[in-house]
C-alpha cells in the first residue's frame, strides 16, 4: 500500500437523483450511433457502407492516421447511414441492432503466455484499443509507445457517480484478467486508486499485480488526472495511460471469451429522472429506448450523456457516448429569478460560497436545474478556482496563457496534466460564468498541432 492520498480542495455537489442499486431495464435492440467526436482528434475512414449487415466486433471505422486502431460494433444489425464531414472523414455510423448473438471470434491465450507485441496486436484487432487513453491530452493511446505507467481509478467522485461495486459485481475475475493484460504493456506498473470511504467493503482491493493507493477527499478526488498529479506528475515527453474500470473488465472479458463485449451497467440519474436506477446496454444506445425514465416529466428536460459537469447535452434522441457510464437528467431552468441573489430565505438553493442560508440546515441535497444564475462577465483575478482545484498548478494563469495562445507558458503552467474534466469545478464556481472547459479544450488542440 502506498502513502495515503488526501485531497483537501474540491467540492461534492449535493444533487438529488442518485441511482438506486437495481437494474431497471436491459436494452438489446434499437437504433445505435457511433460518433467519431467521442474520440479527441480522430479522423476516421469508414469500414462499412449503408445497407451492410454487421455483427458484434466487426469494424465500423478506423483511424486514418493509425489504420490499425479500429472501432467495432457492439451489436449485430444493419447499417442505416454513414455520415461524413466536409473533408470526407466519417462523422457517424448508425445501425439498427437486433437480438442476434453473432460475433467475430479471436483465439486468445492467458496474458502471461503472450508478449507485449502480441497483446497490443490482439487489442487492436479486437477493437479494444480505444479503451486505453493517454495523458497528456486525453487521446487514444499510441500503440507504438511504452507508457511510464498505467492509472486506473476504482471509483468516481462526480455528482451522482455510478457505484462501481454494484455495476461490476461478480466481475472480479474479468477485472483481474484485464489488469494482467495491462500489466504486460508497461514497465512502470499499474496504479489502482481506491476510495478510503469503502476500502474494506470493496472487492477491488483484492486485485493483484497493482500498486494500490487509498484516496480520500471531495470531488475531483476520483479523477485520474488528480491522482496522476499527486502520484506521478507528467513531464514533457512522458506518457501515462489511463483506463476506465468498466473498460478494464471489458478487456478482461475479451481475453477470457475471445470476442468483443462492451455491454455494461449505466446509471440513470438526476433530479428529473423518474426512476433513478441502472440500465444494461452498450455504448451507442439511443436514449429514446429508455424514455420511460423521463418521458412523463412535466417541463423541458436536458438529457446528458455523462455527468452534469462534463457530460454532453444529447437530447431525447441522442446516443450514449463511448466513454460514459451514466446519464443525467435535469430540468431546464427558464427565465431569471426576481431579486436574484438578494432574495431572502432561499433554503432550497445551494451555494458554494454559503451565500444562501441553506447550509445552516446541515448536509442535504438539492433539486437543481440548468440555470447558471448570471451572465458572462469580465475574467477577473481571484482565488475561487484554487478552492476547488487540488492540482499543483496555477489555474487562472494557465487559462489566460491559453487565451493568449502562448504555447511556452501553457507548457510551463501544466497544460500536459489537465483535460476538461479536471477543471470542471472551476467552471461550476466561476463568478464570471466563463466556459473554462472550452478554454482548456482549445489549449489542448493548440498543443496537439505541434505533436
Amino acid at each position: 500500500m502506498s502513502e495515503h492520498i488526501r485531497i483537501k480542495k474540491g467540492l461534492d455537489i449535493p444533487l438529488t437523483g442518485e441511482a438506486q442499486l437495481y437494474v431497471a431495464k436491459r436494452v438489446t435492440t434499437g437504433t445505435m450511433a457511433f460518433r467519431t467526436s467521442d474520440f479527441r482528434g480522430l479522423k476516421a475512414k469508414a469500414e462499412v457502407a449503408e445497407g451492410d449487415r454487421v455483427i458484434t466486433g466487426q469494424p465500423l471505422f478506423s483511424d486514418i492516421r493509425r489504420p490499425r486502431v479500429i472501432f467495432c460494433s457492439p451489436a449485430c444489425g444493419e447499417v442505416t447511414s454513414v455520415t461524413r464531414k466536409e473533408d470526407g472523414s466519417v462523422e457517424e455510423v448508425r445501425i439498427v441492432s437486433d437480438a442476434s448473438k453473432e460475433h467475430v471470434s479471436f483465439e486468445v491465450r492467458k496474458p502471461s503466455a503472450m508478449d507485449r507485441s502480441a497483446i497490443v496486436d490482439l487489442l487492436l484487432k479486437g477493437g479494444l484499443w480505444p479503451c486505453i487513453r493517454q495523458r497528456p491530452f486525453g487521446i487514444i493511446a499510441d500503440p507504438e509507445r511504452m507508457p511510464n505507467s498505467i492509472f486506473v481509478s476504482a471509483f468516481s467522485s462526480v455528482p451522482l457517480a455510478p457505484d462501481y461495486d454494484f455495476a461490476l459485481a461478480g466481475q472480479l475475475d474479468d477485472l483481474q484478467t484485464g489488469i494482467d493484460v495491462l500489466g504486460r504493456l508497461t514497465r512502470g506498473g499499474i496504479h489502482l486508486c481506491l476510495p478510503v470511504r469503502n476500502f474494506a467493503g470493496t472487492d477491488f482491493h483484492k486485485l493483484k499485480g497493482v500498486i494500490q493507493h487509498s484516496v480520500y477527499g471531495p470531488h475531483p478526488a476520483g479523477n485520474v488526472g488528480v491522482q496522476i498529479n499527486r502520484i506521478s506528475p507528467i513531464n514533457k515527453g512522458e506518457v501515462i495511460w489511463t483506463v476506465n474500470l468498466q473498460h478494464v473488465a471489458a478487456i478482461g472479458r475479451f481475453f477470457t471469451n475471445g470476442y468483443y463485449d462492451m455491454r455494461r451497467l449505466v446509471a440513470m440519474t438526476g433530479p428529473a429522472a423518474l426512476n433513478p436506477s441502472y440500465v444494461e446496454c452498450a455504448p451507442g444506445m439511443c436514449l429514446s429506448d429508455i424514455e420511460d425514465h423521463f418521458d412523463h416529466w412535466q417541463g423541458t428536460l436536458r438529457i446528458i450523456s455523462g455527468d452534469v459537469l462534463t457530460g454532453s447535452n444529447v437530447g431525447r434522441e441522442g446516443f450514449l457516448r463511448f466513454y460514459d457510464d451514466m446519464i443525467t437528467i435535469l430540468q431546464e431552468g427558464e427565465g431569471r429569478e426576481s431579486f436574484g441573489w438578494i432574495k431572502p430565505l432561499r433554503f432550497n438553493k445551494f451555494s458554494f460560497s454559503h451565500l444562501y442560508p441553506a447550509h445552516l440546515l446541515g448536509p442535504h441535497k438539492f433539486e437543481m436545474d440548468t440555470l447558471v444564475n448570471g451572465s458572462v462577465r469580465a475574467f477577473v483575478m481571484n482565488d475561487i478556482y484554487g478552492k476547488v482545484f487540488p492540482m499543483d498548478i496555477y489555474p487562472v494563469e494557465l487559462f489566460k496563457a491559453i487565451l493568449a495562445g502562448d504555447r511556452e507558458k501553457m507548457e510551463q503552467l501544466g497544460i500536459y496534466e489537465v483535460v476538461e474534466e479536471d477543471v470542471a469545478l472551476c467552471e461550476y464556481v466561476c463568478p464570471s460564468k466563463i466556459e473554462i472547459q472550452e478554454i482548456v479544450s482549445k489549449g489542448i488542440d493548440l498543443m496537439m498541432e505541434e505533436e
